[in-house]
């Protein structure tokens, strides 16, 4: 069962939020005695001259600063990678992955990260990661921070419990949690076994996108985003602290907790969203919209109107429109698509795109329904039809993503993924 906790709720808002009495400071940020001999810190996930509306930061009132460690030393990262990466050459081709299995040895989310593909340069703080991660343990004396990026959870079998320095999030299957770059945290399997996808956002912080002639209302609400309230470990355990810093493992041996924050304000805090409060937006006359109009969270880039990394999903909705066909259509995108599956069926694929696994259709790379798809919506009556029994999602970047070798040699690859569209018949008369 998971732990009772308590959120506060609003995309971006500055909260405030003690675990002990008089723990916040009234009317400064760093007074020169803080109430129980806490120590001041402040997180900053943006410039200090960043925009007001913009600037991300959060004070932090904890029981020991974090520059308090020991020496790193660099560790194995398993099947961690980060971008860029010398793989080989990333082939113009449709790709597709079956579930990974659990492993059988004990494994926790670090250990259990599998590098799917990956887009852009660390070091650059440009492009992104995507991973999978198959874990049957729980992080019970590891912390890891990641200075590389943000690191949005996708869990897809197995609810998580996050204990972060600023409180506990709790994630179950259809919900997402967000750990902001540098936040420490670990994470505990609430299930025996948990698999499910994260993207490692280098760029820009993920935000609410801008609705434009949608209006006020829709898609993801900011009033539906929950963040956690201070809860403080006060623990002299030994503790390994793992750090994701350009690209490589480090760890450091503690002996204290490092979730040591007692209260804190601010607006960079880890988050949680529930996909079933996404309110979708759809064609109600004709034809099939473009996927951007189910954008939950959007990391922007220097071009405007240009994504780093979109993160969009295919929730349960009404399919209404008339005389069109209502699938995705054919399509090639300079943007390139990395999709999962959470549960049920994806309405382009008849077969083969199962829960747990993955797709990748990088940029102009063609792609759409399969034979049986095209023939089946192209006869089919169109009466309004609630598609329920279904939950995908895309990671959508600007860059085109290169798989790893890993992802490329694992037996999970589809290597006949291509041969769904082959049986697409010749239909021109003249």
């Amino acid at each position: 069962m998971a732990e009772h906790i308590v959120y506060q709720t609003g995309f971006g808002n500055e909260f405030k939020t003690e675990a002990l009495p008089g723990a916040l400071p009234a009317g400064q940020n760093a007074p020169q005695q803080v109430v129980h001999g806490l120590y001041t810190e402040q997180l900053s996930g943006t410039a200090f001259t960043a925009p007001r509306a913009a600037n991300r930061r959060s004070w932090l009132y904890r029981i020991r600063p974090s520059a308090m460690h020991p020496v790193f030393r660099h560790i194995d990262a398993g099947m961690w990678r980060s971008a860029p990466i010398q793989d080989g050459t990333t082939p113009p081709d449709q790709l597709r992955w079956k579930p990974f299995s659990i492993p059988q040895e004990q494994a926790d989310i670090i250990d259990a990260m599998i590098t799917m593909a990956v887009c852009g340069d660390v070091g650059q703080q440009t492009g992104s990661a995507i991973h999978i991660y198959t874990a049957n343990k729980s992080m019970t004396d590891r912390v890891l921070y990641n200075a590389d990026g943000e690191m949005l959870f996708v869990p897809q079998t197995g609810a998580l419990l996050f204990r972060t320095e600023m409180g506990k999030l709790s994630a179950a299957p259809g919900e997402i949690v967000v750990i902001p770059r540098g936040v420490r945290f670990k994470v505990e399997l609430l299930e025996a076994e948990a698999r499910g996808y994260v993207c490692e956002n280098y760029g820009a912080t993920f935000r609410l996108p801008d609705l434009g002639p949608i209006g006020a209302n829709g898609l993801a609400n900011p009033r539906d985003f929950e963040y956690p309230v201070a809860d403080y470990e006060d623990s002299e355990a030994s503790h390994r602290l793992t750090a994701k810093f350009q690209g490589h493992l480090w760890e450091s041996a503690l002996e204290h907790s490092p979730l040591d924050v007692v209260a804190w304000h601010g607006n960079y805090a880890p988050y949680k969203y529930d996909l079933a409060r996404f309110n979708a937006m759809n064609s109600v006359s004709f034809d099939h919209a473009d996927p951007s109009i189910f954008t939950v969270l959007t990391s922007p880039s220097e071009i405007a109107g240009t994504a780093n990394v979109d993160f969009v999903i295919f929730p349960p909705r009404w399919m209404v429109a008339e005389h069109t066909f209502r699938p995705p259509w054919y399509h090639r995108n300079v943007m390139s698509e990395f999709m999962g599956l959470i549960h049920g069926q994806y309405d382009a694929k008849a077969e083969g795109f199962l829960p747990g696994g993955a797709s990748l259709h990088n940029c102009m790379i063609g792609h759409g329904p399969d034979a049986s798809t095209f023939e089946a919506a192209s006869k089919a009556d169109l009466n309004p039809v609630y598609q329920g029994n279904t939950l995908a999602f895309m990671f959508e970047a600007r860059l085109v993503y290169h798989p790893t070798a890993y992802a490329m040699q694992a037996p999970q690859r589809d290597r006949d993924y291509g041969q769904c569209w082959q049986d697409l018949t010749k239909h021109f008369k003249k």
